[in-house]
């Protein structure tokens, strides 16, 4: 593989650079068999019928769920919890719930609720996601009130026990108990004595009471997720998986039913306000380095027989940055980001959601204040998709609809582009080339890179179709196309006709800054 030199287009301006690049015709031996659902979603609990619905279900957010069912053949999984999952009590008088709010800032101009009371009715609106969806709920571990998390819990099982989503086969997978309690110390749910060994020993307890109120065991479909933590020391010492292991988290009864290990993961902080910059989030190194960090926990995880997934994960923590993560650059950090973490032992990515996130894939509701600052909206904005839905729906369409695709990380030889190829009974189907050189507003001369590709270990093939992510600019906040299409509708559905190109493989084919291609190979 070599980069050859650089030409120049006279007619554009545009430089052009040529690239070689080999995929496999056969799967290699190390590549993963992917989940359907690599992208999926974590729900905030607070604002959960907003997504959902209450008496009837929420148009929007079902299709834009649907839309990745209606590609893959499996929906999304849905976590619901975070922050709000420990700041949540039941009670049997409330239909639904009542949510008290702490006043919004221009840093987190929608913030989590500082207390929610909830109903039967809350957990009951899961009836209204798509049919076959799998869920995992957070109960409250955060105030040490074995009495609410037991209640919530017994709530939880009557709602998946109902006929409607028993019909609709949307199953409760898992439960988790507590949302990154390594963080108890920083708001105050502990005091500055809480450790790993606490923590183990509240969780059993908890873990014991939640069990009987679920009916879990080693018969039971409802198992339990672990750890959930917002860091890691990557050791067997604080808090991490491995310090859990150690401290006895899988050795009682209700402790080997835990079967899932959470690492919740942001690849920044915008928590202060300070803001970072777009090309950081989306550069091909930065996106490895962040994921491979927990390497050491992947491998602990999967050598006691457990699964690991991103429980919780997004852009820049506290909601995102603007201008960074609510724009179309995301798209592109988002889909090499998920991508990748096949590669290294994670089964999901759950990008976590809110009403008026930043870093929203989906926006569900309408807002009345920007997401940017919190300032009055002169009109409101209605429901709509963020340019980082494309990654879902890109992720979608490369794994396919055979339930059992191969995903493996191409080697390409340049420090901005990334390459995926998807394999189908061990066999090549598609390929997803990223360019991440952020293209942003006030630029003059687009780059492209021409792609010579060839093959090893089988034959070659003849033509290809070629699907683009058509951006304008990095930093757009709309405007994006994926084969000529849009998602960016009043109801979330796909909209205008498709757009793609057939050409001979041997032909290669460009890829400019800020842009993804898909290549389906034919014969």
């Amino acid at each position: 593989m070599f980069l050859l030199a650089p030409f120049v287009l006279a007619a554009y301006g545009v430089v052009v650079f040529a690239l070689d690049v080999s995929v496999p015709v056969s799967a290699p031996s190390k590549a993963p068999t992917v989940s359907p659902a690599l992208v999926s979603f974590s729900i905030e609990q607070d604002r959960w019928l907003d997504w959902a619905g209450s008496t009837s279900r929420n148009e929007f957010a079902y299709n834009a769920f649907n839309n990745l069912k209606e590609i893959t053949g499996t929906p999304p999984w849905i976590r619901i919890g975070a922050d709000s999952e420990d700041h949540t009590n039941f009670n049997p008088r409330i239909q639904f719930s009542q949510t008290k709010f702490p006043a919004e800032t221009a840093t987190v101009p929608y913030p989590e609720a500082s207390n929610i009371t909830v109903g039967d009715g809350f957990y009951s609106a899961v009836a209204h996601l798509p049919p076959g969806t799998h869920v995992i709920w957070g109960v409250n571990f955060g105030q040490a009130n074995l009495t609410a998390a037991y209640l919530e819990t017994r709530s939880i099982v009557k709602a998946f026990d109902s006929p409607a989503v028993r019909e609709a086969g949307i199953t409760l997978d898992f439960i988790e108990i507590g949302n990154e309690a390594d963080l108890y110390i920083n708001n105050g749910a502990r005091n500055s004595s809480w450790n790993i060994q606490q923590y183990v020993a509240q969780w059993t307890t908890f873990a014991a009471n939640v069990s009987a109120a679920a009916g879990i065991n080693a018969d039971s479909r409802v198992k339990f997720v672990g750890a959930a933590f917002a860091e890691s020391t990557r050791t067997t010492s604080g808090f991490s998986p491995q310090s859990a292991f150690k401290a006895g988290l899988l050795d009682s009864p209700s402790g080997a039913q835990v079967k899932l290990i959470s690492q919740h993961h942001y690849s920044g902080s915008f928590c202060s306000g300070s803001g970072g910059l777009l090309q950081n989030l989306m550069t091909k190194a930065t996106i490895r380095s962040n994921l491979s960090s927990f390497s050491p926990d992947i491998t602990a995880t999967h050598a006691k027989g457990l699964s690991y997934f991103l429980g919780e994960t997004n852009s820049y923590s506290c909601h995102g940055a603007p201008g960074v993560s609510n724009t179309a650059g995301a798209a592109l950090w988002a889909l090499d980001y998920a991508l990748y973490s096949s590669q290294i032992g994670v089964e999901r990515t759950h990008f976590h959601e809110g009403i008026g996130y930043k870093y929203n894939l989906i926006q569900p509701a309408t807002l009345n204040r920007s997401i940017l600052d919190g300032s009055p909206l002169s009109t409101p904005l209605a429901p709509h998709i963020q340019p980082a839905y494309y990654s879902a729906i890109i992720v979608a369409e490369a794994l396919g609809d055979s339930g059992s695709t191969q995903v493996y990380e191409i080697s390409v030889n340049n420090t901005r582009i990334a390459g995926y190829a998807f394999y189908e009974g061990g066999s090549l189907q598609r390929a997803v080339f990223i360019n991440s050189l952020a293209f942003l507003k006030g630029a003059t001369s687009r780059s492209s890179t021409h792609l010579l590709l060839s093959f090893t270990d089988g034959s070659a093939f003849a033509t290809m179709t070629i699907k683009r992510l058509k951006i304008g600019y990095a930093d757009d906040t709309s405007g994006v196309t994926w084969g000529g299409q849009t998602y960016e509708t009043s109801d979330a559905k796909v909209s205008g006709d498709l757009d793609v190109q057939v050409a001979p493989v041997s032909a290669g084919v460009d890829i400019a800054e800020t842009e993804v291609v898909l290549l389906t190979f034919g014969s």
